[in-house]
């Protein structure tokens, strides 16, 4: 009965802290609604810079005008929210983490979301204008090279999702390394089918030009370099986290562990 009341409990606080999230996001994008054209025709920038004269965007949907830039609205509330959306998912799962848990879990968590912004800023201000120029100079003459508005979103958000979660290699490999699934050593010897492998993402997940592939590839193989190097710097959890990790559990409510 103690175990069922402390899970329903669990659940009650998933809720509301899901919920907090959820306004917080909310009250931001109720914050950007009044900029949602400005704030596509920011997104839209690197395109527009480099359409012909008197070149624009189409919108072919009928409410395409109004979703796509609340769409955009949306994506940069929950960016802007992200801080206290995080701060609300360390808050439920802290209790049930060790003094050494937690001394790894948050700077991990703050890392990553440093480092998917910096992949999406990467994305913007270099990927973007290197693709756009390119695909410009290859329009065959006579063609009017322009793209529906929800077109360019859903490929916008595809590149800042790549290039985001390329950006999060580095977190990916401490934890590997910490977790003990594999070695700084192991990690050193497989180098050569990771950079292929960067190559091939590379080429799957940008435009057919050489320029944008390599713009992903190499970012990948030098965060990789990067993981390795702060992997070693860390270490393997030590022999007291080690012990305190595999003591016994001697909680009797099925609750959260407590340091």
């Amino acid at each position: 009965m103690i175990t069922q009341d402390t899970f329903i409990s669990h659940l009650v606080e998933l809720r509301d802290r899901l919920l907090k999230a959820i306004l917080a996001v909310l009250i931001v994008f109720l914050c950007l609604f009044p900029w949602a054209k400005d704030l596509y025709s920011v997104l839209a920038l690197p395109l527009l810079a480099v359409l012909p004269q008197g070149g624009q965007m189409i919108a072919t949907d009928v409410v395409g005008v109004f979703l796509v830039p609340m769409k955009v609205a949306l994506l940069i509330a929950f960016v802007i929210a992200l801080p206290y959306v995080l701060f609300q998912i360390w808050a439920f799962v802290a209790p049930g983490l060790y003094v050494h848990e937690k001394r790894l879990v948050l700077p991990l968590i703050i890392t990553s979301t440093l480092l998917f912004i910096a992949g999406m800023a990467f994305a913007y201000f270099l990927v973007f204008p290197v693709i756009f120029k390119f695909m410009a100079s290859i329009a065959p003459e006579g063609v009017a090279w322009m793209t529906d508005i929800e077109k360019y979103l859903s490929f916008a958000l595809s590149m800042f999702v790549a290039f985001g979660v390329t950006f999060e290699v580095p977190v990916a490999v401490v934890l590997l390394v910490r977790m003990n699934i594999v070695t700084v050593a192991k990690l050193r010897e497989i180098r050569p089918y990771v950079i292929v492998g960067a190559f091939v993402v590379g080429a799957v997940f940008t435009p057919p030009d050489v320029i944008s592939q390599l713009m992903l590839a190499v970012p990948l193989w030098v965060l990789y370099e990067l993981g390795i190097i702060c992997a070693s710097m860390m270490g393997k959890p030590s022999a007291v986290d080690a012990d305190v990790e595999a003591a016994p559990d001697d909680r009797v409510d099925g609750g959260p562990r407590q340091d």
